[in-house]
């Protein structure tokens, strides 16, 4: 095995960080491939909406690094087109997970507007926090890129540029942007992302990190951080289940309990099914129309 082939397998579910030292502008790239399979594992999803996913996922792992405490960050689009939900997430230490629903008719083509009609993306940062931030934005444009950016320039007011690329087998995503409080002239940004728009699908999915880099910007002076390993993880649990459950009308409980003698729960990220009887539930204090229940409630 060559040292360039053990490189790009060492580069694979990472993220990586650099900044320009003659400029104000930082930058991210990541490429997601076991983390990105065990994130759809458990779901058939047709390609359209794999490549629609892995974007989104790209994505928030890209924008996770700006979480400066312990959270996560979700990306969610929405619409009433043929892809009706699209959500990413990814917590500080870039443990991904993500799903999407759709309906059984494709799009005429990938751009937002045949994918999701009026839609919109929301960005949420969940932290310790007891409300957690939100931005909201239209999905206009041609790409989810095309989105995010118009987010960062009109919230953020920092001059973004976004690059996203996925398959069944890979995500990649690459990331530039001025930092704050540090003033660029327009020709060093403007030469800088002209550059890297001339990046393709098959060198962000194939160079790694350090071979991107060269290939488009061997004549700057680039420093790299420590890479960052990504990986996929579903948090969910009996007790956010239950905690769900618990907000839940009574007569919606009841109503599934005669249909069907017991709830199923799935977790739409990784696919558990969660069980709970009517005793069950009456044990941990949720009370149906049918019966109440003798616990607290907590």
């Amino acid at each position: 095995m060559t040292n360039s082939l053990i490189l790009k397998m060492k580069q694979q579910d990472i993220l990586q960080r650099f900044v320009f030292q003659d400029y104000g502008i930082r930058g991210e790239w990541v490429r997601l491939q076991d983390s990105w399979q065990n994130a759809k594992i458990n779901h058939l999803y047709p390609l359209w909406v794999q490549e629609q996913l892995g974007q989104m996922v790209a994505a928030a792992t890209l924008l996770s690094v700006t979480i400066k405490f312990k959270g996560s960050l979700v990306l969610q689009a929405q619409g009433e087109g043929p892809l009706q939900a699209v959500v990413a997430q990814c917590t500080q230490n870039q443990e991904i997970r993500g799903w999407a629903r759709y309906s059984e008719n494709p799009p005429h083509s990938n751009l937002l507007k045949d994918l999701y009609g009026e839609g919109q993306l929301l960005l949420t940062i969940r932290s310790e926090a007891p409300e957690p931030y939100q931005g909201v934005v239209s999905l206009k444009g041609h790409q989810l890129s095309d989105a995010l950016e118009t987010y960062f320039t009109q919230s953020k007011q920092l001059l973004t540029r976004i690059w996203l690329f996925a398959n069944a087998f890979q995500v990649a995503g690459l990331f530039l942007q001025e930092l704050p409080n540090q003033k660029n002239d327009k020709d060093s940004w403007g030469r800088i992302t002209m550059q890297a728009n001339t990046i393709t699908e098959d060198e962000m999915l194939n160079l790694s990190c350090h071979e991107m880099l060269h290939r488009l910007f061997h004549e700057e002076r680039v420093k790299l951080f420590e890479p960052q390993p990504c990986r996929f993880k579903c948090n969910c649990s009996t007790e956010k289940i239950e905690s769900t459950l618990f907000a839940m009308p009574k007569e919606t409980l009841e109503k599934i309990l005669q249909e069907q003698e017991k709830i199923v729960v799935d977790c739409e990220f990784c696919g558990k099914q969660y069980y709970f009887s009517r005793a069950e539930l009456e044990e941990i204090g949720i009370a149906t129309e049918s019966g109440q229940s003798s616990s607290a409630i907590h």
